[in-house]
């Protein structure tokens, strides 16, 4: 067996683009993603799972119908399944996503930034 850390800034200095989740490692049956974020985001849940977010660097607010939640660097939020939510970074933010393998970042909307949901890198 190899023993191999992760390094997230060596694996986020491989993509530049944004909302495009890049699959890092495996969990059990979930996925954790590295991604870069800027701009607004689209509406949309994940009915059958919740969703948690990691702010590696910078700041992420993530609006629901009813409020939102801002979050810097070091800080992590779990948006519950079924909650429809839209992330949004003024600023380019990198965010760890920890959801289950094959999770879509869209949910069932179908939009521009749908981004394929098995890339590793």
């Amino acid at each position: 067996m190899e023993y191999t850390s992760v390094n997230l800034q060596e694996k986020l200095s491989k993509f530049s683009e944004h909302w495009s989740p890049k699959i890092v490692a495996q969990l059990n049956d979930y996925h954790l993603k590295l991604a870069k974020v800027q701009g607004e985001f689209v509406w949309h849940d994940h009915p059958e799972t919740d969703e948690v977010f990691i702010v590696v660097k910078g700041h992420l607010d993530i609006f629901f119908r009813d409020g939102k939640v801002s979050l810097n660097e070091g800080e992590m939020f779990v948006v519950p399944k079924g909650v429809e939510h839209k992330p949004v970074a003024e600023d380019e933010c990198h965010i760890l996503l920890i959801e289950p393998a094959g999770t879509v970042n869209t949910g069932d909307v179908k939009d521009q930034l749908t981004a394929p949901n098995n890339v590793w890198i």
